[in-house]
Parts: structure tokens; sequence; C-alpha cells
């Protein structure tokens, strides 16, 4: 299993959100922002000691997954991970599948490093980059089993949608690496983004709603503390399951 060093300095905050859109060697607009954000003792120590165990390296070849893993396995990419409490429920509920985490955050990374100790597991792997850029470049046609898209930044304001994550050419990427009969889910807790989710994945011809509309919320989804006050507060949250026709 490939290893990386993590960055000790935190996280780079960028000067103007939209003069950094666009990577200037990729061109792809990024969905996030670097931004300085808290890290605590104990992640940044779980980042120095546990990267090297559980980390995989962005490199724009190919990534063998049961080298990866150590097995073979039907194998989940979940796409922004945050603190990794949700992650850590399904990986602890499905130990048959490997969970790829993909997060560029040093604290949310440190923080699911931590849990992935505490908690015994083996089938999480993490890759600290830029989703789009791995799944372009690393993972294959045909290798997943399905992708996880929880709770994305919505991205507001009108003049930032370009920044969201599910778009039309991402998505058609995202899709045909998804085996056929793997799936998408996505859930978010902004209706707007979740109607564009809806436009968006619908218009992918490779994938088909498992519902009329917006699904309910599965079982193996577990509901956050953030997601728990906010439904109490008359808050909606909007899951979309797709599945990839063969």
């Amino acid at each position: 299993m490939n290893s990386t060093t993590p960055t000790s300095s935190p996280d780079v905050a960028a000067p103007d959100a939209d003069s950094q859109a666009k990577h200037p060697d990729y061109g792809h607009i990024r969905s996030f922002v670097h931004r300085r954000s808290h890290i605590t003792l104990g992640q940044q120590e779980a980042l120095d000691r546990l990267m090297p165990l559980w980390a995989i390296d962005y490199r724009p070849t190919p990534l063998n997954m049961t080298r990866a893993f150590g097995r073979n396995a039907p194998t989940i990419l979940e796409i922004g991970f945050g603190m990794g409490e949700t992650t850590e429920k399904i990986a602890t509920a499905r130990p048959d599948d490997n969970f790829l985490g993909v997060e560029v955050f040093n604290a949310g990374v440190g923080a699911m490093l931590k849990r992935i100790e505490t908690s015994g597991l083996e089938n999480i792997r993490i890759i600290q980059h830029d989703a789009v850029e791995v799944v372009r470049d690393m993972i294959e046609p045909n290798s997943l089993a399905g992708v996880h898209i929880y709770f994305p930044d919505p991205w507001s304001k009108t003049r930032h949608h370009k920044r969201r994550l599910i778009q039309p050419e991402f998505t058609k990427m995202l899709a045909s690496r998804i085996a056929p009969g793997g799936y998408i889910h996505c859930a978010t807790d902004w209706e707007n983004y979740a109607q564009q989710m809806l436009e968006v994945l619908s218009g992918e011809p490779s994938l088909v709603n498992t519902s009329d509309g917006y699904a309910p919320r599965p079982d193996y989804r577990p509901q956050t503390k953030f997601e728990t006050r906010g439904l109490r507060l008359g808050h909606g949250v909007w899951d979309l399951i797709f599945t990839r026709q063969g």
C-alpha cells in the first residue's frame, strides 16, 4: 500500500474563491477552497503517526484496489467524509465492503484516522486530495460498487453554484467508474442543491433513479447529530439514490 506524508501546517487560505476557481493545470472548477482551519493536537498526532498506515498517495495512475486494501471486495468511494462520523459507522456495519474516503482538509483526515484506530477498522483507506482528480486519474472504469456523497458544500450563493461538485461532466465521469448495478447515493440539506442534484443525475443516461424523485434515507446511512438537530428545527434533508445501468 502506498503512503503519504501529511502537511504539518494549517490548511492554506485562498484569497478569493472566484479567482482560485480554476486549477491552473487541470482546468476544472474546484468544489472546495483551502482555508485556515483549527486542527487539534490529537488530530495532528494522528496525521503524523497513522497516515503511513491507512493513507494512499494521490498519483495520476490507476489504483489497484486489491493491493490497496489487501483483499478483493466491493469498494465504495466516499467523497468528502468530513470528520468521519458517518464513514466510521457505515464501515463498521458493512465489514465485507471496502471504503475509499477522499477528503482535502487536515482536521477531517486526522479525525478519521483516529476513528480508524479507535474502532479497529481495517476496511477504510484515505486519499487526501481533490476528489475530481482522484476519480479521473486513479479510479478505473467499472471498478466501484458504489459512491457516497453526503452533504457536500452547497455553495449557496447563485454566483457560486458553478463550484458545486454535482455537475453533468463530473457525474458522467463518476458514473463510468461505477460497475453496472452499482449505485451513487447523494444527500443534502439544501433544497436548491437537491433540485440540482436530481436534475443532473436524472440527465445522465447511464443512471436510473431508484425512486420517484427523492429517496427515503436508507438504513445504512446513519442520521448524524447535526442532521437530527436540523430536522428538529424543521430543516429538510434529501437523499438521492441512482443505479448504473448495464
